[in-house]
């Protein structure tokens, strides 16, 4: 059995008429500032630190809980770790993301250009190796790394990479 209906009982229009394009303006106009950003967090002390970023950590891990899949939040969490100069925490977190989807070229890209950019040599020249051996036609992948080796001087290192989809690329 459904309930009562109501009855509408005055037909006639309203003496003024709104349209959905002023309900919208209106609204957009009643929103709050886009560009509110909220206070910069100073840390006072290590303590504190160290709060902030277990708050932090269990918040990724949180997101990453409810979306494993979710390769944005994974490179956010690996940049934070490195942001913090934890080197170990943030190659874990790369790590973890591979086990995720091994063929992703955005993470091993990321991945690779995080070594590099803290002057960890061999450990971007693990990652190149690794990328390279089990993705071999990414030709970017070629690319930075005989690039990173140039910029080393290891002109004979960068000569050695020997690309199989391009063989007369990588022969300097």
């Amino acid at each position: 059995m459904m309930g009562k209906v109501e009855q509408v009982k005055n037909k006639q229009p309203a003496p003024m008429q709104i349209t959905a394009e002023q309900i919208l303006r209106e609204a957009r106009e009643r929103q709050e500032d886009d560009a509110f950003t909220p206070p910069a967090q100073k840390v006072m002390d290590p303590e504190e630190l160290a709060v902030y970023r277990l708050r932090e950590r269990k918040h990724f891990e949180d997101r990453l809980r409810m979306n494993r899949n979710a390769i944005g939040a994974w490179l956010k969490y690996a940049a934070f770790e490195e942001a913090q100069r934890d080197f170990e925490r943030a190659r874990s977190v790369y790590e973890r993301a591979l086990d995720v989807d091994h063929r992703n070229s955005t993470i091993w890209l990321k991945y690779a250009e995080m070594e590099m950019r803290n002057r960890h040599i061999n450990a971007a020249r693990n990652v190149w190796d690794r990328a390279v051996t089990l993705m071999p036609r990414v030709d970017q992948f070629w690319f930075k790394y005989i690039y990173m080796e140039e910029m080393l001087g290891n002109i004979s290192g960068a000569a050695a990479q020997r690309c199989p989809v391009h063989p007369d690329a990588s022969g300097l």
